[in-house]
């Protein structure tokens, strides 16, 4: 036990600091993490659970001595908060400061390095102490580019997750600019949340969630309502939105490994119908969500007669295919290919494929690679005129790209010339002083060397 208490804070014992002036920011209050305020943040708002934190920290024990800094190594430390990615005291006190604020932190051992302690560095069964300032802090990002940004109010319970296909009860509340626009309870299933008037966003937060959880979700437009906005409830195009969502409740669908493949089958074509119905309307997002479903179903069984073989390569035909043409409505071209190349793989002369395939090379300025794929369009079907017009396009583009870089390679070549030209004339007149001042040396030289002979004798 540590019983050496040099540390100051003020010139007055820590501990004594503490006592007077520290509030207990545990939720037992049990005096686990107690804090003192060194300088006030710059505003009200605290981190959420999830939320990442950006932190600069030293921590310290009550002897004094140091034995960790995030200064020193001039990188401030970074982490999701709550998620028990670092000590309870940090997760704990972090959500009690502001953007901004400096305090320290009296963290007994049960809520630091308990009674082992760290080797080498802290003792068993030792308080610890750490001044931290909080420089920023953020939502959780639960997609890619950052369209859907989750703050947790209140912590769900468990770790079991909504599935793809589970049936939720919600309460929402929708804002947009300030303005309540939606507050309901509804139930939809994970996946097709749209039939009910429930934007993709709060859809695709849904398998992050769990049973009474309530989070903040800031909805950029494509994952919110789009470019067309929803008139029904004043909200204008390209709209960023945020959601308040309860999970209340919440019935996992079977999973993949659950279900045999009859059943898989019988399910992929409902499957397949609802897909179709939401890219009709332009739901593309949605749409891609009903046919990754059939994918994950059927990708791993063959079957066990001809007939189910042949439904199964039909449906993961049909499923690669319509997420191929979903993926180029929503310009992600590297999934066509991708979607394409499965197709091909199960029926090499695919005109649908090899076409889409294509069209997404194009988009890619792979104009060659684009090329063979049309040509392959036309060796299956010589009378497909789309493919010979993207042929011409190809070319053109080809063509376009020649003479975009002869440009460039012209200027490039004529600044290295100019360049060059520049150096030589710079290199030509540093010779020319040189050789002047070569000279006038020669002639001092031959100045001094009379003087100091003198007049000669006659």
């Amino acid at each position: 036990m540590t019983t050496d208490q040099d540390l100051k804070m003020d010139g007055q014992p820590a501990t004594s600091v503490f006592a007077t002036k520290g509030t207990d920011v545990t939720p037992k209050k049990d005096k686990g993490v107690v804090k003192v305020v060194k300088r006030q943040g710059l505003d009200e708002e605290r981190p959420m659970i999830g939320d990442r934190v950006t932190v600069h920290y030293t921590g310290k024990l009550l002897s004094g001595k140091k034995f960790d800094c995030s200064r020193e190594r001039k990188e401030p430390f970074s982490f999701n908060v709550g998620k028990g990615q670092v000590l309870k005291a940090w997760d704990i006190g972090v959500m009690s400061m502001q953007r901004g604020e400096v305090c320290t932190f009296l963290c007994k051992p049960e809520y630091a390095y308990g009674s082992a302690g760290n080797p080498d560095k802290i003792p068993p069964s030792s308080s610890v102490v750490f001044e931290m300032e909080l420089l920023k802090f953020e939502g959780e990002a639960l997609t890619g580019d950052s369209g859907i940004i989750r703050r947790i109010k209140v912590k769900g319970d468990g770790y079991m997750n909504p599935n793809d296909g589970a049936s939720v009860e919600v309460h929402l509340e929708g804002k947009c600019d300030g303005r309540r626009f939606d507050c309901r309870d509804v139930s939809f299933i994970v996946g097709e949340a749209e039939d009910k008037g429930v934007p993709l966003g709060v859809d695709r937060a849904m398998d992050k969630m769990q049973k009474g959880e309530c989070c903040l979700l800031y909805l950029k437009q494509k994952y919110g309502f789009g470019s067309e906005g929803k008139p029904e409830l004043k909200i204008g195009p390209y709209k960023d939105i945020v959601y308040e969502v309860t999970l209340k409740s919440f019935q996992r669908a079977k999973e993949s490994w659950e279900m045999d493949l009859p059943e898989k089958l019988e399910l992929a074509a409902v499957v397949k119908q609802k897909g179709n119905q939401y890219f009709k309307v332009g739901l593309h997002h949605q749409a891609v969500a009903q046919y990754q479903r059939i994918v994950l179903w059927l990708e791993m069984e063959c079957g066990t007669g001809m007939e189910q073989q042949k439904r199964i390569q039909s449906y993961m035909l049909t499923a690669h295919l319509n997420l191929a043409l979903c993926f180029l409505r929503t310009k992600e071209y590297t999934q066509v290919v991708e979607n394409c190349n499965k197709v091909v793989e199960l029926d090499e002369h695919n005109e649908k494929a090899l076409y889409r395939r294509g069209e997404a090379r194009l988009l890619r300025n792979e104009f060659s690679l684009a090329i063979e794929d049309f040509q392959h369009v036309l060796q299956v079907n010589p009378s497909n005129r789309a493919a010979h017009t993207q042929i011409s396009i190809c070319q053109s583009k080809i063509k376009e790209h020649h003479e975009q870089d002869k440009k460039t390679y012209a200027n490039m070549f004529q600044k290295f010339a100019e360049r060059d030209a520049k150096q030589v004339r710079k290199t030509k007149r540093r010779r020319d002083e040189c050789g002047r001042n070569g000279m006038n040396g020669e002639v001092g030289l031959k100045r001094r060397r009379r003087s100091q002979d003198g007049p000669s004798a006659k």
